[in-house]
């Protein structure tokens, strides 16, 4: 009888112990989950500053008088094409579509800047002005925030696939989550050339 009662005590406290490190472990991934989420959330911000600024400066330039409207009006459709994509962080898909979206808005922008370098009375407003000077600030809080979002990823990720970890993060279903990653093509110098004559 007390070697059975001793077989249960042992079983007992042997639950309990993989019942602490379960709940300590779950606890410890729901904590880099909702980090990542938050993470995620500062990029979103920083994306909706930036539209907020290009929608200021999309008006701003509306207002000159004959600017070229094809070039307004690709950076008016690719606005609107960013903003139309919902984003999951654990859909590698719809992360990507996110990204590429981003990618086209700031291209078109891109385009929008330099054609509006060719009227003087537009690039020498104060507003315009102003704007470019936080268009650039914006660029460079979005850039923090992919590092951030990527930083708090990998450590989400590298407790899900550690062990012990991994056996607590298959049970309790979680999974890894995608990096944020650089646009196709961008790990190439950029081809620059001066026709200075």
């Amino acid at each position: 009888m007390k070697t059975q009662n001793l077989l249960l005590i042992v079983i007992g406290a042997f639950i309990l112990v993989l019942g602490g490190c379960a709940c300590s472990k779950y606890n410890k991934l729901i904590t880099n989950d909702l980090k990542v989420q938050k993470v995620w959330g500062n990029v979103e911000t920083n994306y909706q500053r930036r539209t907020d600024l290009y929608n200021s400066v999309i008006k701003t330039i509306e207002g000159s008088a004959n600017f070229e409207k094809s070039t307004l009006k690709e950076v008016i459709d690719a606005r609107a094409a960013a903003t139309q994509i919902k984003v999951d962080i654990n859909d590698p898909e719809s992360l990507a579509k996110y990204q590429a979206a981003q990618g086209q808005l700031q291209s078109a922008f891109g385009r929008l800047l330099a054609v509006a370098e060719s009227y003087p009375d537009l690039k020498t407003t104060k507003a315009f002005q102003d704007f470019q000077a936080q268009i650039e600030g914006t660029e460079n809080r979005i850039n923090v925030a992919r590092q951030d979002y990527n930083k708090a990823v990998e450590e989400y990720n590298l407790m899900v696939r550690t062990f012990p970890n991994n056996i607590f993060a298959s049970i309790f279903g979680f999974k890894i989550k995608e990096f944020y990653k650089a646009d196709p093509g961008t790990e190439k110098a950029p081809d620059i050339n001066f026709n200075i004559k």
